[in-house]
């Protein structure tokens, strides 16, 4: 996800990220409320079995240590509840500690993290999307803590299994799939859609088998005046996931391997790409977008279907305990886009501990309450979709839905990714052709060789 900003605010937006830094020294820590210490014991221990010898300092008795921790999971969200909750039982089973976490946004991240990783001023614990143009470049770079060995001592390698690790391994040149382990993973996601079922009632359609029936259902709201799908082009990020969701019709595992692994060279021009392509400039034609996506930022789009103003939206699972806690007004529902076996999707993005945190020991402690049972448990409850829960205890027929429709990708081995991971800088590329694409400027086949050429640039530089 990534706003484009001319040269000159971005230079700006760094100046004054850099001066928050320099006051973020004397920050004060993020006030909790307190829990029981039998809600908390059953978590702590297995940070404290599997304590990291090599890593450890500890502070001199009765010194406060300082553990910083950059994220930007919102509250509200399943996973900022439930990472809020491995915060206060981390203050709590670490009494010596002061806490200090900032809540960031994914631009800010996105942006900034090569530059902050690379200072004394990271974090401990930092949130970065997962993939070759992030987690893959920071990893070739030596910025992030090769976290192999402390997984194996603490048992995550077991909890993530083999398809959750994919995102999280990195080889020499910083493709993922394979080497060290270089982050964690505590939840799953993936991109779907929403709908708004008493506008589906009021029209009397059904959810869609097919791409032809929801092309149907799309059709049916252009006709009587209603725009089908909310899309914030704007942000640029939103756009790459309805484009691949479509190119994915198409696609099989060689392509998923060719694209996101650089296993094989790929033709930009082949039938996958193409479809996707010809298809999404279909959509745009026929009106599914509206005509002013380009316009409308993501969280605008949002906030546009929770008020009941679109019949559908495709986004991804990280909105789904938002729109439990935001939508009142009419009932709504999911489903993935039908008739296909590949979905834009994967583990979840990664919690990293920087090669240059001060507190390694800790990180690796706060890492095992993330995974713990407790925080699992909640994180399903909020409407999350977790790795390590007790599914019995999902009190939420929606949520339910939500874990079962995950399993179901999982289970068929249809997890594609997400578009703009292969290289750095890659998210602007796809983005901002999408953008063209919408307003017209470009054709199908010039969008094509726009997106190939960056791509089959960086994979000479693996060869």
């Amino acid at each position: 996800m990534q706003i484009k900003f001319s040269n000159k605010l971005t230079f700006i937006f760094v100046l004054i990220f850099m001066l928050a830094l320099t006051a973020c020294g004397s920050a004060t820590p993020t006030p909790q409320p307190a829990q029981s210490d039998a809600d908390t014991s059953e978590e702590a221990a297995p940070a404290e079995e599997a304590a990291s010898t090599e890593e450890e300092a500890p502070a001199a008795e009765g010194e406060q240590r300082v553990f910083k921790i950059w994220h930007y999971e919102e509250p509200g969200s399943a996973t900022g509840d439930a990472w809020a909750r491995a915060q206060e039982i981390f203050e709590e089973t670490h009494p010596n500690v002061t806490v200090e976490f900032e809540l960031k946004t994914f631009e800010q991240i996105q942006q900034t993290a090569q530059m902050i990783l690379n200072t004394d001023e990271a974090p401990d614990v930092m949130e970065v999307n997962k993939g070759n143009a992030t987690a893959g470049l920071y990893s070739k770079q030596g910025l992030l803590t090769d976290l192999t060995d402390v997984a194996a001592e603490r048992g995550w390698d077991e909890l993530l299994g083999t398809s959750l690790q994919t995102t999280a391994r990195y080889d020499e040149n910083g493709i993922m799939g394979d080497g060290p382990l270089y982050g964690i993973t505590t939840y799953g996601e993936f991109v779907m859609v929403y709908y708004n079922k008493d506008m589906f009632d009021e029209y009397g359609l059904e959810v869609p088998t097919s791409l032809e029936e929801f092309e149907a259902v799309a059709d049916t709201f252009v006709e009587a005046g209603v725009v089908p799908i909310s899309l914030g082009a704007g942000s640029v990020w939103p756009v790459t996931q309805n484009f691949y969701e479509l190119a994915l019709y198409e696609g099989d595992s060689e392509l998923v391997e060719a694209y996101q692994l650089f296993k094989s060279d790929l033709d930009f021009h082949g039938p996958a790409f193409t479809f996707g392509a010809e298809r999404f400039a279909d959509h745009i034609a026929k009106g599914y977008y509206g005509d002013n996506a380009n316009g409308v930022i993501q969280d605008d789009a949002t906030a546009a279907f929770v008020q009941g103003n679109f019949p559908m939206m495709l986004t991804g699972s990280w909105e789904f305990g938002n729109f439990q806690n935001q939508i009142s007004d009419f009932e709504w529902g999911i489903f993935l886009m039908p008739g296909k076996t590949f979905n834009t999707g994967s583990g979840g993005n990664l919690l990293v501990v920087p090669e240059s945190a001060q507190n390694k020991d800790l990180a690796y402690e706060f890492l095992d309450i993330t995974l713990g049972e407790e925080v699992q448990t909640l994180m399903a409850n909020a409407g999350g979709i977790p790795i390590n829960a007790d599914l019995s205890q999902i009190e939420n027929e929606k949520n339910q839905e939500l874990n079962e429709a995950f399993s179901s990708i999982v289970e068929n081995e249809g997890l594609a990714f997400y578009p703009d991971w292969p290289a750095p800088g890659y998210m602007d590329v796809l983005g901002g052709a999408l953008q063209q694409l919408i307003d017209g400027s470009i054709t199908t086949d010039a969008f094509l060789d726009q997106i190939a050429g960056p791509w089959q640039d960086y994979k000479s530089t693996l060869e």
